[in-house]
């Protein structure tokens, strides 16, 4: 029996049964689709069916192997009738044997929704006023036509379970040449983790769920707040407090019910990052903080996975596609030593607009897609910038370094988190008073505009913005105690960092920055 076949005779199902038999599997699930007698309102009295044979049997075969290949299944069958068909006559089987019961599930309910919107196939209605009309059965998926069918999944006598629904439809980008069906069916074999479901990650996980990646990994370990609303659209008012990466991916099988979507709510660190992508071909950063960005540069490098990585501040942003497993450059050949977080303003210092990360997001998820289909045009060892305030387009060559290995970026890693640890190099204490007291400088590194929002609560203190301090180190008294302050103590940790890496000192930190300072307050 061919894997997809017409028949003009009745459907036998226990014929067409009897061809998945086998003793390895453990699971079977069927679908019949029946002629009802009404539709829309209207009395049906029989039903015409007719099909381009030649095309429709080798779509329906293609559909056949992609869920082979998708869901690892056994085997699978499909039958559809052509000519006229009575009411309550059988118009479509599909059949499914597998080593368990949810892959043939998953594979008997993707074969009727793929041949329902792919296979050329015609249906003509006839009604009891005398009226008929033909129509492209695709049309049965929609929700007026969806109880014209009835699932009937098996697993050793586990019952019974409808499947009809709206599914999916990539007919817009399996028309371009490039795509077609073969491409569709790369896509649903593909994995992605993407790490971060913020402004970037909103866009990139948006338009891979829509264009149908058969699994995408989410990595975030942070809550929403209401700040982050203007720029991520994807979630609402209502879900603030709620982990990022559960809100995602809720909407994303939302949007697209075929997709796999996989939820991790931690952060990326050095003792997880190899285990989270080892199950994914691509990685796409969607981070807003060097540490983790130079991280799964290393780890990418070291696994051999190519990754697409971007940033954004305020008006502008990058972008790179690092292909390892080609041998070309990455992170460290462009920038050997990661920057400190905290040195560069992220969205909540320095200031954003919404649609900028969406930009450079639906760029990740552009470039996303030309490494998973294969396409033309790929980024090869060049670093996109682009000035959104002009428009502008920048391309930098980024030759790979000789001494880029991955045990380069190994080494390099290791000797960038080494060094004094961060709580040697922050204090605490009750208010500003007291560190002046204990004859602290108190240097106030936070922009101008964060100065006049919120002043420090104590006289006697200075203010040398974070970037004008780097810039002039000798703005120091090299013989006083400096503690540096900042809004959260993430800036001036970084610049104490900095700092001491230049031989000032000695220089710390106010841990928590003023909002740790008002929480010991309040305590």
């Amino acid at each position: 029996m061919r894997t997809f076949q017409f028949c003009r005779e009745r459907l036998e199902t226990s014929t067409l049964e009897a061809a998945l038999a086998d003793p390895a599997c453990g699971g079977y699930a069927s679908f019949e689709g029946w002629v009802r007698d009404s539709n829309e309102g209207r009395r049906v009295t029989h039903l015409e069916y007719e099909a381009f044979e030649p095309l429709a049997v080798k779509e329906g075969e293609r559909i056949i192997a992609e869920a082979v290949a998708r869901f690892g299944i056994e085997h699978a069958a499909c039958a559809h009738r052509v000519g006229d068909l009575g009411i309550g006559e059988m118009a479509v089987w599909v059949g499914v044997s597998a080593r368990h019961r949810h892959e043939a599930f998953l594979a008997c309910r993707y074969i009727i929704d793929e041949v329902k919107h792919r296979v050329p196939i015609w249906k003509k209605e006839h009604y009891d006023s005398g009226d008929s009309g033909w129509v492209n059965c695709e049309r049965c998926a929609a929700p007026a036509q969806a109880t014209h069918e009835h699932a009937r999944p098996h697993a050793h006598g586990h019952g019974h379970a409808h499947t009809d629904r709206i599914v999916p439809d990539y007919s817009r980008q399996m028309a371009l040449k490039e795509v077609g069906p073969s491409g569709q069916a790369r896509l649903l074999a593909s994995r992605v983790l993407v790490v971060g479901a913020g402004g970037l990650g909103v866009p990139v996980l948006t338009y891979l769920a829509g264009a149908g990646v058969g699994r995408i990994g989410i990595v975030d370990g942070d809550r929403l707040e209401p700040s982050n609303l203007h720029r991520q659209t994807l979630y609402a008012l209502a879900d603030v407090g709620e982990f990022k990466a559960e809100l995602a991916a809720a909407r994303l099988r939302a949007l697209n019910p075929d997709v796999d979507v996989r939820v991790h709510c931690t952060r990326l660190e050095a003792h997880n990052g190899a285990a989270l992508l080892e199950p994914y071909e691509l990685v796409i950063d969607c981070t807003d903080n060097f540490s983790t960005k130079f991280l799964l540069n290393d780890l990418c490098v070291e696994l051999g996975k190519p990754a697409i990585l971007s940033s954004v501040y305020q008006y502008e942003g990058q972008l790179q596609t690092i292909r390892p497993e080609r041998g070309g450059a990455c992170l460290r050949c462009i920038w050997p030593e990661a920057t400190r977080d905290g040195l560069v303003g992220n969205c909540a210092e320095a200031g954003v607009l919404g649609p900028v990360p969406g930009v450079f997001g639906s760029l990740q998820a552009l470039e996303a897609l030309r490494v998973l289909l294969d396409l033309p045009g790929q980024l090869g060892d060049e670093l996109i910038v682009v000035d959104l305030t002009t428009l502008s387009v920048s391309r930098l060559r980024a030759r790979r370094s000789s001494a880029c290995p991955p045990e380069h970026c190994t080494r390099i890693a290791a000797r960038t988190t080494a060094g004094v640890p961060p709580r040697d190099l922050e204090l605490s204490f009750g208010s500003l008073a007291e560190a002046l007291e204990q004859g602290f400088a108190v240097i106030d590194i936070r922009e101008p505009q964060e100065l006049v929002a919120e002043p420090l609560p104590v006289a006697g203190t200075h203010h040398i913005p974070l970037q004008q301090l780097l810039q002039s180190p000798e703005r120091l008294d090299r013989a006083a105690r400096n503690l540096l302050v900042c809004a959260s103590g993430k800036r001036s940790l970084a610049a104490v960092q900095e700092l001491q890496a230049r031989g000032y000192g000695p220089t710390y930190s106010l841990s928590g920055g003023l909002l740790g300072l008002k929480r010991r307050t309040l305590a």
